[in-house]
């Protein structure tokens, strides 16, 4: 049997209730195969998930929508060193990663 994280929706449903994500720069630390992502990325104008990974970053790929596929890029990163420029995003997003 496999493990369904948040059948529910719960997460969604808190993101929403306290930040708007419509048209935002997001920036997704720890990704993973990109269960979350997908929930919120079309809400968004720009997605970056990122993960140290790399076969979890395969499959987010792989599960890409293509009606996506300008909105949401994958980095193969650590937070400890995030590869990108400050004030870049609007959003940082961290779920199930610790």
């Amino acid at each position: 049997m496999t493990l369904q994280k948040d059948p529910e929706g719960f997460e969604k449903k808190n993101l929403d209730s306290i930040v708007d994500l419509n048209g935002k720069h997001i920036l997704e630390v720890g990704c993973g195969e990109g269960r979350l992502t997908w929930k919120y990325a079309s809400a968004s104008s720009l997605t970056i998930g990122f993960d140290t990974d790399h076969s979890a970053l395969r499959i987010a790929r792989a599960d890409s929508s293509p009606d996506l596929h300008d909105k949401v890029r994958f980095a193969c990163a650590s937070a400890k060193n995030i590869p990108f420029r400050k004030e870049t995003f609007d959003i940082a997003i961290l779920a199930w990663s610790l």
